[in-house]
Order: C-alpha cells, then structure tokens, then sequence
C-alpha cells in the first residue's frame, strides 16, 4: 500500500467559507442524533412491543436486526447516488422516507408492519448518513474547521447510540413502544424545513451511465455480510446458515471491487484502500465499534435482566459512556494540532483497551456493582470519542473531495459492521460463558433449556415462577451472565491493543490531516 507522509491538498485554493456552516452543521448534527439514536433506542422499547404485539421467535430476529441490514446493504449505493444526484437532495428524500416508516411504525398492529417499517427506516437512514459527511465536507473549507465539525460529528453518532436506551426507557416507560417511533416524526418535520431552507446543494459529477450491476453486487454482498454476521450471534458458529451467507458476501463483494478496479466511474473508488492513513482509519473505527457495539449490548442486557433494573434506569446507567465520548470528541481537534496523529489515535485505542479490560480486572479481586461498570463506561466512551474522532478526520482528510460520498459510507459501514460483529461474536462469547457457568438446575428438562438458551429468557421464566423459587434462578443465572460478559470484554480489549499496536507502527509519523486536508 502506499504510504503518503502527509495527505496532499487539493490543487484548487480553498473557496472562502460558507457564512451558514455553523447552522449547517447544527442541522446535521440533529440529523444524525435521531439516526444513531434509532440503533439503539428499540433495545428498551422492545420487551413492550413483543407483549403488545406477540411477535414469534422468528419476527422479533427480523424486527431487530432488518434496519440495520437494510442500511448497511444500502449505504454504498446512497452514497454514490448523492455524489451524483446531489446531497442535500439525498438527504430530504431519506428524512421523507424516514418519516414515513416511523409513521407505519406507530400504527402498526401486526409484527410484519413494523418489520416492513424498520426496513423503510434502513432505507431512509443509508440515504441520509453518507449526506451528512458529503456536506460537512464540503461546506467547511478550513481544515481546523472542518477537524472540529467532524468531531461533532462523530461525538454525535457516537452519543446518540448511548443515548438511545436513556431516551427510549423515558418514553416507553410512559407511552408504549410506539413513542419510540413517534419521536422521529417532529424531528423529520423540523430538518426538512429547516435543511431546505439552510442546506447548500453539492454534486461530484460523473461520467457515464449509472452502474446498476455495482449496485446488485454491493446490496447482496453487504445485506449477506450484515445477515451472516447476525446469524452468527443469534445462532452460534456451528449453524450452517451464517457461513453460508459470509461465503456469499465474500464471493459478491470480490466481483464488485473486481469490477469497480476496472471502471473509470466507479460506484465506490475501492483504491482509496491503497492509502495506509485511510485505510487504518478505517479499521481503527471497526475495532472501536466492535468494542461499544458489545458492551452497550451486554450491559443493557446485564442491567435489565441482571440487576433487575427498569428500562429507563438502564439507559441512565448506561450515561458514563455518552459523556465520555461527547466530551473527549471535543477535545481531540486541539490534540491532534499539537501531537502527531499516531500518537492521539494509539492514546485513545489504549484508553478502549483499558476500559473494555477493566470490569474482567475487577472480577479477579471482588464481585463486580455497578461502580466499576460506570468507571468502565465512562473510560470506555473517553477512548471512542477519542480514537474515532481522529481516525473520522484522517478518513476524510485521505479521500479526495469528488469521492467523499464513497469515503462516508464507508466510515459509516465501519460503524454499522462493527457494532453488529460486536455483538455477534462477543455475545456469542458470553451466551457460551454463561452456559457453561450455569450449575444444575432443578427445573423440567424444557424449563431448563429455555433458561440456558439466554439471561432474558431466564428473567421471563423466573417471571413466571413468582416467589421464592422465581427470586433464586434469578440470583442463579444473574452471577452466570455477571461471570460471563466480563471475558468477552476482554477479548474486546485485546482487539483495540491490536489496533493501537498497527496506528503505532503504521501510521506515518508526520501526518497531519489537520494541516493538509483537502
């Protein structure tokens, strides 16, 4: 791979900046609240929904996971199409259609309408995500600028999804499962106003015709990568089906970077891979969600089931996290103008590390409470905010501007695919831990079964015993979740070691994205 010591400037001088950047950017940022909010937001809401609407086995894996598909598999395509049919435009089309699903969301009375629903907001949020970044860029022409709107950026992305649990245990709490819906609706209203009146249009021309086998390439492929990382956390690693669907994804995407190797308008410009600042961005973001998507998960689940604590109490205790990384993404533009780039990017995948290996270090010595998870969180959320922060910057500063539509799906798809193999492999991880950690049970053969399937349907069983009986398999399969989850952080620990290890050593020494982005 090549290996640039510093990412070269456009050849064209900078246009002066544009006198609505900062509304711009306040725009976006509300943008990007609700969407990162909508990944996580539906882990609180969704024990009422599943009473209310009965969903089976089946349809409640589809209910959660389709909109996450449909974005991941969507968002090279929406990418490309708001490079060339213009952003601002891709971005009020996504909010219409985001709208419109959180609409049928909220009226839904069976568990397909809100599958199809979730499906819609996949649509609508691939067509926005990728906007945000392409106007950002293109708006903010001062490098200093530009570094301190995508730390915005990426402290809102990233706070939202920590966010999500707090906001929706608020609602659910009080209106039902449909609240966490309905608060989409006034929030689209509000930035397709307010983006048709402030948001410039931009466009990066290309020649030719539109590359519809690319498109079918790169769904299949990222629906089969997203689909078989999923499978592989709901069903475990000796059901055929997920490999069955990572082989595919493997074959489609091949033909479709063979394919875009070989045209000269490519739907994704797969050569940016060839820049080594851009490419360990990219795999420093994937590692970082990897470790968030896993313990936002488990710890949700670890508080709910676990600690016996109610939606809304959950998702407050999940703040530390939100708070560290908002704060930390604020302060790493000045950072990164005074050390060198690969200096702030290993500090913060090694302030991760800590995090993820603090609660399995704990462990060792007392029963782990809730002070070393906050303490955990909260160092956790200062590494993210940090590590992502930078490696947002150096992705986009690497990308020439006519593809930054290409370069901000990719960051995104990093964030997506991250957090979902996250969860995926870490929690299959625990879900092992626990079993095996659980001792004999004297329950009937089913009842014990169902309980060593996973902790929330061992809560609904000792739900269903009531009483004494009810109050211990509690306690039982609380200390085996709490043993659990705690090596699964750690695995996560030694994945952002690693990377901190490859931006130490590969990242160039004098790269400064602040100083030369394009």
């Amino acid at each position: 791979m090549s290996s640039p010591a510093a990412i070269r400037p456009d050849a064209e001088a900078a246009p002066s900046p544009d006198p609505r950047r900062w509304i711009v950017l306040a725009i976006l940022s509300g943008s990007l609240l609700l969407i990162s909010m909508d990944t996580t937001i539906l882990n609180v809401a969704f024990p009422s929904l599943v009473s209310d609407l009965q969903p089976g086995s089946v349809e409640q894996l589809w209910i959660i996971d389709v909109y996450a598909l449909a974005l991941s598999g969507l968002l090279v395509t929406a990418g490309a199409l708001g490079d060339r049919f213009g952003r601002k435009r891709m971005l009020l089309t996504g909010f219409a259609v985001f709208a419109l699903a959180s609409l049928l969301a909220v009226f839904a009375t069976e568990a397909w309408h809100v599958i199809g629903a979730r499906a819609l907001l996949g649509v609508g949020g691939a067509a926005i995500m990728p906007s945000t970044l392409s106007i950002l860029r293109h708006v903010f022409t001062d490098a200093k600028e530009r570094a301190f709107a995508y730390a915005v950026w990426a402290a809102v992305f990233g706070g939202g999804m920590a966010l999500g649990p707090v906001v929706g245990g608020l609602l659910v709490e009080d209106f039902g499962w449909q609240s966490a819906f309905l608060l989409n609706l006034p929030v689209a209203a509000l930035v397709i106003a307010l983006g048709a009146w402030f948001l410039p249009e931009s466009h990066a021309p290309r020649s030719g015709r539109w590359d519809w086998w690319g498109v079918g390439q790169s769904v299949v492929g990222m629906l089969a990568l997203a689909g078989g990382i999923k499978q592989l956390g709901k069903s475990g690693f000796a059901d055929p089906l997920p490999w069955a669907l990572l082989v595919l994804a493997a074959v489609a995407l091949t033909v479709f970077v063979r394919r875009q190797l070989r045209l000269e308008s490519p739907l994704l410009q797969v050569r940016l891979f060839t820049n080594r600042s851009f490419s360990i961005a990219a795999v420093s973001i994937f590692l970082g969600m990897v470790g968030m998507g896993a313990v936002l998960f488990l710890v949700t689940q670890w508080f709910q089931y676990g600690q016996g604590y109610t939606p809304l109490e959950a998702g407050v205790r999940l703040l530390p996290a939100s708070l560290g990384l908002v704060v930390t993404s604020m302060v790493t533009p000045a950072l990164m103008q005074r050390f060198p780039i690969r200096h702030v990017l290993g500090l913060g995948l090694l302030v991760m590390t800590a995090g993820l290996a603090l609660p399995w270090t704990v462990q060792q010595f007392a029963p782990i409470g809730y002070p070393a998870v906050a303490v955990a969180l909260a160092v956790l959320g200062m590494g993210v905010g940090v590590a992502t922060t930078v490696a947002s910057v150096t992705l986009m500063a690497a990308t020439p501007a006519h593809e930054v539509g290409g370069a901000a799906a990719v960051e995104e798809t990093c964030y997506e695919l991250g957090a979902a193999l996250g969860v995926a492999l870490l929690g299959s991880l625990a879900t092992a831990l626990y079993r095996a950690n659980l001792p004999a049970l004297s329950l009937d053969g089913a009842t014990a079964e169902t309980v060593r399937g996973s902790v929330g349907e061992a809560a609904h069983v000792a739900q269903g015993l009531g009483g004494e009986a009810g109050r211990s398999l509690l306690e039982t399969v609380s200390a085996a979740y709490t043993t659990a989850i705690t090596p699964a952080f750690l695995i996560g620990a030694l994945l952002t070691l690693g990377a901190a290890v490859i931006a130490w050593v590969w990242v160039p020494r004098d790269l400064r994205p602040t100083e030369n982005a394009h």
